[in-house]
């Protein structure tokens, strides 16, 4: 097995959340705010993924000692590097998710939902805890769950699976759908900071991360194919998982709009 083939597997769950129908739902403010407002769990425990792996793949801790793999060493800090310390739109030095939080305030979007909800996980120090006591949709609560129960209790080879296929080689195609509609839909409405996020996204995994993602998942399973096929299992959980969090965030929507 390969990528070729994981590719060829996974294609129809991709391909269910490019066609999905909560992007035609984002029609106004109150939508998007409502999009922003649900999707940013997913922006803020991607970083969490990413954190477990360079902990994985490289020395995080003292004494240092080289890692095994300079080659997936070196690809998951230069990941790192970006999504945790990015050029945000005015020069300053960001991660992902602040820059996210940032375009959230710039439209309107309420961040007390995502802060409180950091506030009780640094609390409780339990983060199934505080996914379990928070108010979240079911969706939502299970696509972290999902995250966090990876990063515990899965391998290596299995993190970078769905960091890889549940994130990095899915963001830029679907971040490209969701730009599209917001320029079709908001064409007179500031979303700088937010169009700058998107398409740092874009640019960033369609050029640079998706291909490194891609070279780590063969550095880490090389001929082992119980790891080809624990990446395969653990990447279509990470797409039903999103596709489930993209049905949790249309749900939302259509009841915001019905009680407008």
């Amino acid at each position: 097995m390969n990528i070729a083939t994981i590719n060829n597997k996974i294609q129809p769950k991709k391909d269910l959340l490019l066609q999905h129908s909560l992007y035609g739902k984002v029609k106004n403010i109150e939508s998007l705010n409502c999009f922003l407002e649900n999707h940013v769990y997913a922006v803020w425990d991607f970083m969490s993924l990413l954190k477990a792996l360079q902990a994985k793949l490289t020395c995080t801790t003292t004494p240092w000692f080289a890692t095994k793999n300079p080659e997936t060493r070196y690809l998951i800090n230069e990941i790192v590097l970006a999504e945790e310390s990015d050029l945000s739109i005015d020069g300053r030095h960001q991660s992902h998710y602040e820059m996210y939080i940032e375009a959230m305030k710039a439209c309107g979007a309420n961040t007390s939902g995502i802060e409180g909800f950091l506030s009780e996980v640094n609390s409780l120090q339990n983060i199934y805890v505080a996914i379990k006591k928070s108010s979240l949709h079911p969706n939502i609560k299970a696509f972290l769950d999902f995250t966090f129960r990876v990063i515990d209790e899965g391998k290596t080879h299995e993190i970078a699976a769905a960091f890889t296929f549940g994130r990095e080689d899915l963001i830029p195609s679907m971040f490209t759908v969701i730009l599209k509609n917001f320029q079709a839909n908001f064409p007179e409405t500031d979303l700088s900071k937010l169009i700058y996020y998107f398409e740092r996204h874009i640019e960033l995994d369609a050029d640079e991360h998706g291909p490194m993602a891609m070279k780590m998942i063969t550095e880490l399973c090389g001929t082992d194919a119980q790891k080809w096929a624990d990446v395969e299992a653990v990447s279509v959980l990470a797409l039903e998982k999103r596709i489930g969090l993209w049905d949790a965030i249309e749900k939302q929507i259509k009841l915001k709009m019905e009680m407008a």
